[in-house]
């Protein structure tokens, strides 16, 4: 049975992990949805957060598997995640203004900036939140979506 899934992995900041970590998942013919890295700080670590689906048994090989790479530290896979998703929208500004920023709000969001041809607009909720809002804000009209993939830390 194919299940979603949130893996949070610990590494040791250095080049190659994050091919060596892709490999585990691209060797058994699985997507990986969303893929986020950043350093963890005060360290020398980096937090690399994977949101995939799949079968349960050939996920826990690959968390296994995980464990094993030198580089990697932890890593934690549970239903219990508290996860966010941040997008960004770059919107003409011929439109409405008020109407924008109105359902941005409605997503824990604002306008961000604006100028003379655009506004853009930052959003930051669960992942099917994002979701809802890109096709909310399509009647807008928006010439550039981009969307940053899931942040997640264990809620205990």
């Amino acid at each position: 049975m194919e299940k979603r899934r949130i893996i949070s992995v610990n590494v040791i900041n250095e080049h190659g992990v994050l091919s060596r970590i892709s490999g585990l998942f691209a060797g058994r013919g699985y997507n990986i949805e969303s893929l986020t890295v950043a350093p963890i700080p005060d360290t020398d670590l980096s937090r690399v957060t994977i949101v995939t689906d799949g079968d349960e048994r050939v996920l826990e090989q690959i968390v296994k598997q995980l464990h094993k790479l030198i580089p990697v530290l932890s890593v934690v896979e549970n239903d219990d995640f508290l996860e966010r998703e941040m997008a960004l929208v770059k919107i003409p500004i011929e439109e409405n203004l008020a109407d924008i920023e109105v359902l941005s709000r409605a997503y824990n969001g604002h306008i961000v900036n604006a100028n003379e041809k655009y506004v853009i607009v930052a959003v930051t909720d669960k992942p099917y939140r994002i979701s809802s809002f890109i096709k909310a804000i399509k009647k807008f009209n928006p010439k550039e979506i981009a969307r940053s993939g899931v942040v997640a830390l264990e809620r205990y």
